[in-house]
């Protein structure tokens, strides 16, 4: 019942432990700064331009907090990990039609759903391997600079975080049943979540525009708040974990009634 889960979830290892190494090189980088951020925070914060502010969320910055939840955060995880999981579900399902291995799938006995949620599952494995090695490298390098981070806020940072990447990888998975061709699906997957979190940005410097930064997945996860004011918005979690269902639904739909 679960052999296409499994199959999916070992080829996804390799690559998840891969970007982990590659999100821990950044992040070695990027704490590197933070003495010289630290010291010349109020000054930054008030150079900076407000598109800049309206898209990292840059708040307390001469705290590890601030600096974590407004710099490094963003970045790793808001940005990149979205990114890593809208073009991982884009190249789900359009790829194996197009190279005619979901033909192969389907003459077992195996209803269409099934094949879809179990390939979407084994996404279980990124989102495990990287969120406790990002909170391990984050843990260590606030360490490294002489600081020390709360773990039961980072802890909700990185929960809380875990339905805002199911959405991305389910605007991909979407994108995966509707293209031809699985290039196609990841490359407009990764569009959508970098273009939404654009617009959530500069649609907090634009009153007039705010409505809609509240359609972009990214307006429903603040690591900053989480980090620097201990804000567990559970209702945002709860939406995004709506989208990501209604999401899934939509592909099921679609997949279920595609002709391959």
């Amino acid at each position: 019942m679960i052999a296409i889960a499994r199959i999916e979830s070992s080829a996804r290892l390799r690559e998840s432990l891969v970007l982990t190494g590659a999100f821990a090189l950044l992040a070695v980088f990027l704490f590197a700064a933070f003495p010289g951020i630290a010291a010349e925070a109020e000054l930054l914060e008030e150079s900076l331009p407000e598109v800049l502010i309206g898209l990292f969320g840059v708040e307390a910055m001469e705290t590890i907090e601030g600096f974590v939840g407004g710099y490094v955060y963003p970045m790793i995880w808001v940005l990149f990990a979205g990114i890593y999981f809208a073009y991982s579900g884009g190249g789900m399902i359009a790829g194996d039609i197009r190279a005619r291995r979901m033909d192969l799938t389907l003459s077992n006995p195996v209803s269409r759903e099934s094949v879809l949620l179990q390939t979407f599952a084994a996404l279980w494995v990124p989102l495990l391997v990287l969120n406790a090695g990002v909170f391990v490298v984050v843990s260590a390098g606030a360490v490294l600079v002489g600081e020390t981070i709360d773990p039961a806020a980072l802890a909700m940072a990185h929960l809380l975080g875990v339905p805002y990447l199911l959405v991305c990888g389910a605007i991909g998975l979407v994108l995966s049943v509707v293209a031809a061709r699985d290039e196609t699906a990841e490359v407009g997957a990764l569009g959508v979540v970098f273009v939404c979190w654009l617009v959530d940005g500069l649609a907090e410097t634009s009153p007039d525009f705010e409505w809609v930064g509240a359609l972009t997945p990214s307006r429903y996860y603040d690591p900053g708040a989480i980090l620097v004011h201990e804000e567990y918005a559970l209702l945002d979690a709860g939406v995004l974990t709506l989208a990501w269902l209604a999401l899934l639904a939509v592909a099921v739909w679609v997949f279920t009634r595609r002709d391959i």
